[in-house]
């Protein structure tokens, strides 16, 4: 899964979008079923021009649930990998708030007292999750869940 994954995100294989997604569906069951929206977790807006894409919005595309780009990462936080739980809590905190371009009418109409999904391609220890949830929380989010396409282990575990 690992390099599936790597594939995906550095090698730009997209195509794998498709089966990453129809996983996430098999393996998420009712976390989908009555969820309003999906918000994928965003990246950097350099680290998006850089890559070239954001491979939670592929694969929120994939869930069946309309895709809202509410959250903006507004600063440029370390690459999770490597990192301990408590430095990944630290590197993530404030770095997210609701996007500037979410009009205040698409706000009410798909977080305040909905069901939203968070979404992203690898769970560690939730730090970048638990963020996310924060700022959607505070938008008047009625319940968020999070699904991913793996879970790993934290540095220094197995």
């Amino acid at each position: 899964m690992r390099k599936i994954l790597h594939a995906f995100k550095y090698d730009r294989r997209r195509s794998l979008a498709r089966p990453l997604g129809r996983m996430i569906r098999e393996a998420s069951g009712n976390l989908l079923a009555d969820a309003d929206c999906a918000v994928p977790v965003p990246l950097h807006p350099w680290r998006r021009i850089r890559r070239g894409f954001n491979q939670a919005s592929d694969l929120a595309r994939q869930l069946d649930v309309p895709v809202v780009q509410a959250l903006w990462r507004v600063r440029p936080t370390t690459p999770q990998a490597g990192l301990v739980a408590a430095a990944r809590r630290r590197n993530m905190r404030d770095a997210f708030r609701l996007s500037p371009l979410l009009s205040r009418a698409t706000s009410v109409r798909m977080l305040e007292n909905r069901v939203v999904l968070i979404v992203d391609d690898v769970r560690t220890t939730g730090a970048t999750l638990e963020a996310c949830a924060r700022v959607l929380k505070h938008a008047g989010a009625r319940e968020v869940r999070a699904v991913t396409a793996a879970i790993a282990h934290p540095p220094g575990r197995s």
